[in-house]
């Protein structure tokens, strides 16, 4: 059985404005719910798959994580920051016949360089795995988790039809743009102060 405080760490963690929310909720606006529905199970599975890894190798990703967590958190700096100028240029999708949301596999793998996802994933496993089993811990995390996402991604779609012109479009994908800088800035703080 879970400890009760499971379900408002994952519900909290899951549902809080990080990388995968704002680019759910990017996504939804500029490209509607059900193309992004696969970027929503990417970002599930991947978070999976991290939990099981955390639960498995507890001891291992302890140790390995304080050695990587600045190149860790670099690369999905990075990352983020590159996905912001695409943000910051980016018009609406008919504007751009080449743009496209995240695929499944792409989500899940972005997980890789998301320091929240690992935060969350490892945590879940150190708190809550040894006393309900890891099996038990990543399907009520999944269950926690994909209804907190995919508020983002329904939010995104229910935005889309008051984002119709081309500024408030792009006035939308700036504001998201920013954020993610915000939460870039965030993050290397952070790891920076734990050096």
């Amino acid at each position: 059985m879970l400890d009760p405080s499971f379900f408002s760490y994952v519900t909290v963690m899951s549902i809080t404005p990080g990388p995968n929310n704002l680019l759910l909720a990017t996504s939804g606006v500029n490209f509607g719910l059900r193309r992004t529905l696969p970027m929503v199970f990417g970002i599930l599975l991947g978070c999976a798959v991290q939990t099981v890894l955390a639960g498995v190798a507890l001891e291992v990703l302890l140790h390995w994580m304080s050695s990587i967590r600045l190149p860790l958190t670099l690369a999905g700096c990075s990352y983020l920051l590159w996905l912001s100028w695409k943000l910051w240029r980016a018009g609406a999708p008919q504007e751009n016949a080449e743009a496209r949301p995240m695929t499944l596999l792409g989500s899940a793998c972005f997980q890789a360089i998301n320091p929240k996802a690992w935060l969350m994933a490892s945590n879940v496993a150190l708190l809550y795995s040894a006393s309900s089993g890891l099996l038990t811990v990543m399907i009520g995390f999944m269950l926690l988790n994909l209804p907190c996402i995919l508020v983002w991604a329904v939010m995104g779609d229910r935005l889309r039809v008051h984002l119709q012109s081309a500024a408030k479009r792009r006035l939308f994908n700036g504001v998201m743009a920013l954020s993610l800088v915000a939460t870039t800035g965030w993050m290397l703080s952070d790891a920076l102060a734990l050096l």
